[in-house]
């Protein structure tokens, strides 16, 4: 009998029998013999075929077997070999880089059965890199200047250029400066006359420029120009909200004239010539030369008849693919966003699939992309950073929804809209996750982006995730098709850094029952109040979240967002929006020195806010209704809380210092004795937002904590909390006074919590002059010398006690 070939080894454990070691007294004996050796080689052979793992290596061939000791060599040939197999399948992809010249798809042909799923993974203690790049070995020579140029044979798309693993800057003006934030450089003179008059043939270059109002961002490509000298061009479309470009926040890239520092790079297509700009000591013949070639790595891709179902990738990195910036015009609905359903992963009819422990490393476009019907997917423990748009996109299919409108200005007529309730088809997300994942530095090229983008999708969960260094939001859901989300534990900071009018979480509300026209609006709802819900059917569920937005609200809740419930979540800056909507419930949040927004609210909203804490009165802008009850709110002081009262609102409030526990380090549960417990408000943990891996809360950043400002009765001017003292400026003769000084300067000391880390070495009414040896006049200076202070460092001190000053040194306590 001859061995298997697939499974030598387990062979040979059963084959000793047949070496004439033993000899059989019977014929019969010796058939059976025979009989239970084809029988378990059949067992064998149908076990490797249903349980054996596969392993492929960019050192591998495709003519191999596809076992660890002779792997294949592509992802496509261990795909072919996954379909043949049954049972749970391991694709162990060995440490290296994998250029891909095609999309690797899935489809439903790749389907398993739950419980016998396939994942394709990087090998335990090796990292497999996935990128669309093309290595270029070239023969470089001195153009002029510094700038070294080669030609290039191939004919291949020059978007982006790799060297040494760097992505490198187009030729661009202004030049790129990491510490500008609007696009890393701008200037309202990129397509003046006199720049354009010194590009020979622009044609090819880009334009990119904010929204005249900031809402996101535009793109042009330059086509050369016209008789006057002046630039044609196309493009502009990327924004839903057409406007003229901002007339400062704008730039240039991709012209030749503009190659003049290290680091810049252009590709002539009429030459065939690649010019590099490179940093001194950089021998370029040696050096690796990656040029992007696909937009999309992975896509499993299916439909709701036939699925794909149960695949997972685990443990890769995805890199090096394509800008998509001037294919995005795909409106969503009548939200500010358009769409490109493109990006390095995506999937598309898939049910119980999953992406984890994966790293979107610098991609030209979106990371994920979640397009149309999916069911039951997770996206976890993935690090996504340096990217092109957007993180995690999930967004379905227009069709799906009832009585659809594309742009803000449109409107439904009320006699002939659709009033079935929630969506016509299936094609949508609905019922996936996303968990822990840390979401970083997007939008390097679009503006109009989110972490994690919700459009025309159901019952989406985003958990644990921390997102930061975004130009828009961080989490957006473009409008209410058709809600059940939970947006919980997050952690989202560093938002809105390049646009404005926009918040740390942001969503629109423009569905079917939405008029830009109030007038309209408050008809319509006075006659048909149930128009609301007809497509945000479910609420929409904020809550345990930790948001930061210096540049905006934390919490903005824009036109038409209906039907939220937002509870305890701690809001470190810009504040909470609820602009013009119906059924949001806001309370048990902490709204740390800022308050709450209301703005243009419709009569009969049905809106509630309360059992929150404010740390200033409210900001009302056109309020005429103030919903269904604003009460039993903790205020900062007499003044805003009486101010609210005159309006109607928080008969059953109170005012007064909410008495964090350890506001320093954002521990804002309240002491036993704060009045924020007297109108209801409850305690809930402030250890559980972001990232939950050990892995991602290693490399993440921290969100800055903000010094404390309360709003004092007296004079009505501001006290801050620093380091565990409420200090402030000293500004009042009465302090001068009090405190013996000769001028009204420095910073006073109001009084000290026994937990601070100053207990012990100032004091009431000292007054400070100096911290680490920079002069201290006001709270500005007192806080600009704090910003490097950490606990254990040796404190310099001078302050004005007793009517002298002194010099005190000390260790600051943890």
């Amino acid at each position: 009998m001859s061995k298997p070939n697939k499974c030598p080894e387990l062979f040979q454990l059963f084959s000793i029998h047949g070496n004439n070691k033993y000899k059989f007294q019977t014929r019969r004996m010796k058939v059976m013999v025979k009989t239970i050796y084809a029988l378990v080689a059949i067992v064998m052979t149908v076990n490797y075929c249903s349980a054996a793992d596969i392993y492929v290596s960019p050192h591998g061939n495709d003519h191999n077997t596809g076992t660890k000791a002779k792997p294949f060599f592509s992802i496509k040939r261990a795909q072919q070999q996954a379909r043949k197999s049954k049972g749970t399948i391991t694709v162990y992809l060995r440490g290296g880089v994998y250029y891909l010249t095609e999309t690797v798809e899935f489809s439903s042909k790749d389907s398993r059965e739950k419980g016998a799923g396939v994942t394709y993974r990087s090998y335990p203690g090796e990292k497999a890199i996935i990128s669309s790049a093309k290595v270029l070995k070239l023969q470089w020579h001195d153009y002029k200047n510094g700038i070294k140029q080669a030609h290039v044979d191939q004919d291949i798309l020059f978007d982006e250029l790799f060297v040494n693993g760097q992505l490198q800057h187009i030729a661009r003006y202004p030049n790129y400066n990491p510490q500008i934030a609007h696009y890393g450089g701008f200037a309202g003179d990129a397509i003046s006359d006199e720049r354009i008059n010194k590009w020979q043939d622009p044609a090819g270059g880009y334009i990119h420029a904010l929204h005249k109002s900031e809402w996101g961002g535009f793109s042009y490509l330059i086509t050369g120009k016209d008789g006057k000298g002046g630039l044609t061009m196309e493009g502009g479309y990327q924004n839903n909200r057409p406007a003229p470009m901002h007339a400062k926040f704008r730039y240039v890239e991709n012209v030749f004239e503009e190659l003049d520092t290290v680091g810049e790079w252009y590709y002539s297509k009429t030459k065939h010539t690649l010019y590099f700009y490179p940093p001194k000591n950089t021998d370029l013949n040696k050096a690796k030369i990656e040029v992007p070639q696909l937009e999309t790595l992975f896509e499993l891709k299916g439909t709701e008849q036939q699925p794909v179902k149960n695949i997972s990738i685990e443990g890769l990195e995805f890199t090096q693919t394509v800008r998509t910036f001037m294919k995005t015009n795909e409106p969503l609905l009548r939200s500010d966003w358009m769409i490109y359903r493109r990006g390095a992963l995506i999937m598309e009819g898939a049910e119980h699939c999953s992406v984890k422990n994966c790293f979107f490393n610098t991609v030209g476009g979106n990371a994920i992309v979640c397009s149309d019907y999916n069911r039951h997917n997770e996206i976890s423990g993935c690090h996504i950073a340096d990217i092109g748009s957007s993180g995690i996109v999930f967004t379905g299919d227009p069709k799906a929804v009832r009585s659809p409108l594309f742009r803000y200005e449109n409107t439904n007529d009320p006699n002939k809209v659709d009033q079935t309730r929630g969506p016509q088809t299936n094609n949508y997300p609905a019922d996936c996750l996303v968990y822990n994942n840390l979401i970083e530095n997007i939008g390097c090229v679009e503006k109009q982006v989110a972490g994690v983008e919700i459009s025309m999708a159901m019952n989406i969960t985003v958990s644990h995730n921390t997102i930061d260094k975004t130009p828009r939001a961080g989490i957006n859901i473009s409008e209410g098709t058709w809600g059940g989300h939970i947006i919980e534990y997050n952690d989202v900071f560093n938002t809105v850094l390049e646009t404005g009018d926009h918040g740390s979480f942001n969503s629109w509300g423009r569905d079917r029952f939405w008029y830009p026209n109030r007038k309209m609006m408050d008809s319509i709802n006075a006659a048909q109040p149930e128009l609301v819900l007809l497509d945000v059917i479910k609420p929409v569920i904020i809550r345990n979240n930790r948001f930061r937005c210096d540049h905006g609200w934390d919490i903005d809740l824009d036109d038409g967002s209906s039907n939220y419930e937002i509870y305890n979540n701690v809001c470190l800056n810009g504040g909470l929006k609820l602009r013009e909507g119906f059924h949001r419930t806001v309370y048990n949040n902490i709204i740390i020195n800022n308050s709450f927004h209301p703005h243009v609210w419709f009569n009969n909203s049905d809106d509630i806010f309360t059992h929150n804490i404010v740390m200033a009165g409210y900001f009302p802008i056109g309020i005429k209704y103030w919903g269904k009850t604003v009460d039993n709110n903790i205020f900062p002081d007499s003044l805003s809380l009486k101010k609210a009262q005159t309006r109607g609102t928080d008969q059953n409030s109170l005012y007064g210092d909410p008495g964090f526990i350890n506001p320093s380090k954002a521990d804002y549960r309240v002491k036993p004795e704060s009045a924020a417990l007297k109108v209801g408000f409850k305690n809930f943990p402030m250890d559980q937002f972001g990232v939950v891996s050990a892995n991602l809360k290693a490399v993440a950043h921290h969100v800055a904590i903000p010094v404390l400002i309360f709003r004092s009765t007296v004079n009505n001017q501001s006290v801050y909390e620093v380091m565990g003292a409420r200090v402030k400026n000293l500004n009042t003769l009465g302090e001068r006074s009090a405190t013996g000084m000769a001028s009204e300067t420095g910073v006073i000391v109001l009084e000290l919590s026994s937990t601070s880390n100053l207990y012990g070495n100032i004091f009431p009414n000292d007054v400070i002059l100096s911290l680490q040896g920079i002069q201290v006049k006001n709270i500005n200076d007192l806080l600009k010398a704090k910003e490097n202070i950490k606990p254990g460092a040796e404190i310099s001190m001078e302050v004005f006690r007793d009517q002298i000053s002194k010099k005190i040194r000390f260790i600051l306590k943890d």
